[in-house]
Formats: C-alpha cells, sequence, structure tokens
C-alpha cells in the first residue's frame, strides 16, 4: 500500500513540476524557458571556451571587455536577446551595425567570430550566438574587477535585425532623462536598472561625438552645459574641438577605466560624468539622484545590483524552444533551402 502511494506521490510531484516547467517556457514574462545548466550536456565545455577566448582577446587588447559588454546592451535593447546586432547586410537583411548608436563604434565581433568557430568544431549547431554575447559579456565584466553573476542560458538566434530598432530603441547619449526612462520600460527595466546599468561605464571609451555638445552648445545658446565640471571640460576641449575630431576616443571614467568599479557615480558626484546621460542620473531626478549617492558609497551594493540587473537585461525577450535557429556563422543566417 505504501509503495502504490509512494508511486502516486512521486507521479503527482513529477506532473506539477511538468507544469511548471511548461508555464515557465510559456510566460513571455520570465524571459522564456532559460536555466544555466542548459548546455550542461550537449556541449559541457561551452562556457570554458568562451571564456578562454574571452581572456586571450582582453589580454591583448583591454578595451575590449567594454566593447563585449556593451554589445550585449546593444542586441538585447534592440528585438531582444537574439544575436540580431551581429548579423551583416544582405539581400534580405539590413545589418544593425550601420545605425546610429553602433557605427564606427560597436566592437568586439571578431572575437564572437572566434568563439563561434570553436564551438562549431566542438558542438556543431548547438550554442547560439545570443548564448556566447550573454556569457562573453559576463567573463568581460569579471575580468575587469567586476561581480560574477550565474548566466540563464537557452536563447537562439534571430532571423532577421532591425536597423529602426537599434536607431530608436537604443538609448542616446543625448536623450533626456525621462525618454532614457521610457526605453528602459519599454525592455521592462525599472530605474533601479537603468542606473546600476548605467554603472558600465565604470570601463571602455566614448566618442567626442557623443559629448561635444556639452563642451561647446549644450541648449543651442552657444553656452556650455553647466552640470559639467568646468575643470574636467576644459581638458576634454584640448582634444576635442568645435568641429572635427569625431572618433576621438575618451575615458568614460576618467579615474580607473580599466577597472570595474563604483567610481563611475563617485564622478558623476563631482561632476564629471562625461556622457549627459550619465550625468542628468544626478541632476534630474531624485530617485535616480539617491541611487547614484548610494551605489558610490557601496561597492558592494552596486556589484550585486548590476549581476540582477545583467540577468533580468539578459532575459528580453529570447528566442527560445522552436523559435529562431541556432547559426552555424553568426553574421549570417542560416541557408533555410
Amino acid at each position: 500500500m505504501e509503495f502504490h502511494y509512494n508511486g502516486f506521490l512521486l507521479t503527482f510531484t513529477t506532473i506539477i513540476f511538468s507544469l511548471f516547467s511548461l508555464s515557465m517556457a510559456i510566460n513571455p514574462n520570465n524571459g522564456g524557458f532559460l536555466f544555466p545548466q542548459f548546455y550542461d550536456h550537449s556541449c559541457p565545455q561551452a562556457q570554458q571556451i568562451i571564456k578562454s577566448i574571452v581572456t586571450k582577446a582582453y589580454a591583448a587588447d583591454p578595451r575590449m571587455a567594454a566593447s563585449l559588454l556593451r554589445l550585449h546592451f546593444h542586441d538585447c535593447f534592440v528585438k531582444g536577446c537574439d544575436a540580431s546586432v551581429l548579423l551583416d547586410s544582405s539581400a534580405t537583411i539590413v545589418s544593425e551595425k550601420g545605425s546610429n548608436p553602433n557605427k564606427n563604434s560597436l566592437r568586439g565581433f571578431e572575437v564572437i567570430d572566434e568563439i563561434k568557430f570553436v564551438l562549431e568544431q566542438e558542438c556543431p549547431q548547438i550554442v547560439s550566438c545570443a548564448d556566447i554575447v550573454a556569457v562573453a559579456a559576463r567573463d568581460s565584466t569579471v575580468l575587469t574587477g567586476g561581480p560574477n553573476w550565474v548566466v540563464p542560458l537557452g536563447r537562439r538566434d534571430s532571423l532577421g535585425a532591425s536597423i529602426q530598432g537599434s536607431n530608436n530603441d537604443i538609448p542616446a547619449p543625448n536623450n533626456t532623462l525621462p525618454t532614457i526612462i521610457t526605453k528602459f520600460h519599454l525592455q521592462g527595466l525599472d530605474i533601479v536598472d537603468l542606473v546600476a546599468l548605467s554603472g558600465g561605464h565604470t570601463i571602455g571609451d566614448t566618442r567626442c561625438t557623443s559629448f561635444r555638445q556639452r563642451l561647446y552648445n549644450q541648449t543651442g545658446n552657444g553656452v556650455p552645459d553647466f552640470s559639467l565640471n568646468p575643470a574636467y571640460a576644459a581638458g576634454l576641449r584640448t582634444r576635442c574641438p568645435s568641429s572635427g575630431g569625431d572618433q576621438n576616443l575618451f575615458y568614460l571614467d576618467l579615474n580607473t577605466p580599466f577597472k570595474f568599479d563604483n567610481q563611475y557615480f563617485k564622478n558623476l558626484l563631482v561632476h564629471n560624468g562625461i556622457l549627459s546621460s550619465d550625468e542628468i542620473l544626478l541632476t534630474q531626478s531624485f530617485e535616480t539622484m539617491q541611487l547614484v549617492k548610494l551605489y558610490a558609497e557601496n561597492n558592494e551594493l552596486f556589484f550585486d545590483q548590476f549581476a540582477k540587473s545583467m540577468v533580468k537585461m539578459g532575459n528580453i525577450s529570447p528566442l527560445t524552444g522552436l523559435n529562431g535557429e541556432i547559426r552555424k556563422n553568426c553574421r549570417s543566417v542560416n541557408n533555410h533551402w
């Protein structure tokens, strides 16, 4: 009698778990059915391969860590985290690489190519380009001294791209704070996520063209941005003239540009945020200002929230199940004939 009872209990538990799993798979609000162990049996060496190649790329070019982190942002904010940003233009696709936020600035494609090449040799058509980008972003953060997190996996790759989405949906350096908040909300991200993820600017560079107006003509009346430290602005003007030098690079964090830490927030408190979209977190909203101060005071708290927000961002509209595909080459969709 007890044997049958336990068998019934086991069967009932199995059914409940199966129903829960099904609800996870079909619920669009929880990032589809992504889980960290997705490749444990089909390609157990996947994450180690990604880490190894990212580490090699970072050693050769320390800027690459920030580039790979940014690549994940720019992927997820357009059609979800589906590797659409990696596609080159073709007869049927207009690449997102030519959009205003990405042209002449988005990097790291060759690193993703190398990772994909090795993975295709080890586990053909198993690991998606979208998952490669997500894991590479995590590994890049860790390599620069930032927080670690477990990456949910199981994303599939898109069959197309959206240059319109890339132009319209990615927050821009000159957007107003309400516009940036709206763009985050449209992705299911809140103000806490916005401020924490902006902390990714603790590493990396920006171009003169992205902040020039702050130095010379912030509101169209020929006056610099009053919220930018005058001494800092004077130094920036030496390499960012009123015309020309568009592609000249500047550290986003002038104090610790290659270290992932909370110095970014400390810079904002003394008005040394180079981008308007950064400094307005301090000057345009009490709620965001309080978060800036909190993270400037507590590096551990910033790290914890950054990791949580990265997982949340990585869950934006993934393609799972039979949707999308596993590309053989991250730059092009597979042949379907």
